[in-house]
């Protein structure tokens, strides 16, 4: 059963319609398809929603336009440090997209080259960049309880296209360790996330294996989700993490239907 709860449009820095969307999805054979598109993050308009009422009734006049056809659920991807009035969604997906530092809220990833900026604002400290993230983002999480978690690891976004700073290095990956299995058995739902492979940034989903790992021991939930950005990649790498997630000991993922989280075979 082909489901996506991460979906973003041209009301924030998608390439698609939500209407797009839809239609490619039906092509595809999805039972559900759940839109987040980016809450307002006044500090950055850069990725964004800035006409989120637009962006509600269009999301609802699909869910009526396309009834018996394909169910479509009204969500949004806060953000750590803005906070919005969930009350309005069926579901939100709770991700971290910057850091404080030096007083200022630094975007994590627009681009490699602010990342890169981000990192020298810590003085090129792992450690320091890592500890900053990981500890800002399960503070959140632990306090907010969204019902999904976005890209756990999204600091390793870059490390494949230019000179790796966290992935491989054992220093983040013990800090890492260590901050997910701090809220991974607290019941919350965490995203396998194929985003940054449609873009070309990664050759493998988030969170990495060593985290899958971390989340399967300590009996977390999934969901697989493609981040997308364009309709062609609603699903992409889907079957390969399908099986990257079955190596590692996952025999179900979560998908939302007939209203509600459910589980399902992961193959």
């Amino acid at each position: 059963m082909l489901s996506n709860l991460h979906t973003h449009t041209t009301f924030c820095d998608g390439s698609n319609s939500p209407e797009e969307m839809v239609q490619k999805a039906i092509a595809k054979g999805f039972v559900s398809l759940g839109f987040s598109g980016h809450a307002y993050t006044p500090f950055e308009l850069t990725s964004c929603m800035k006409d989120e009422q637009g962006y509600i009734d269009e999301i609802n006049r699909l869910k009526k336009a396309y009834e018996g056809q394909i169910e479509i659920y009204l969500g949004t991807e806060e953000d750590a440090f803005a906070l919005i009035d969930r009350s309005k969604y069926e579901y939100i997906i709770g991700s971290l997209h910057f850091l404080k530092v030096n007083g200022q809220i630094l975007p994590l990833d627009i681009g490699n080259e602010y990342m890169q900026r981000c990192f020298e604002a810590f003085d090129k400290n792992v450690e320091r960049m890592a500890e900053s993230y990981y500890s800002a983002f399960t503070d959140y999480l632990v306090k907010r309880r969204p019902d999904v978690v976005g890209h756990f690891d999204l600091i390793k976004k870059y490390d494949e296209v230019s000179e790796p700073i966290f992935l491989g290095n054992k220093k983040h990956d013990k800090i890492a360790k260590r901050f997910l299995r701090s809220v991974a058995s607290k019941g919350l739902l965490f995203e396998v996330n194929t985003g940054a492979i449609a873009r070309g940034y990664r050759t493998l989903p988030y969170p990495s294996e060593d985290l899958l790992y971390v989340l399967k021991t300590e009996g977390a939930d999934i969901t697989l989700t493609s981040d997308c950005h364009n309709a062609d990649y609603l699903d992409c790498y889907f079957d390969e993490t399908k099986h990257i997630l079955y190596d590692v000991g996952f025999r179900e993922t979560v998908i939302l239907c007939n209203n509600k989280f459910t589980k399902i075979p992961l193959k």
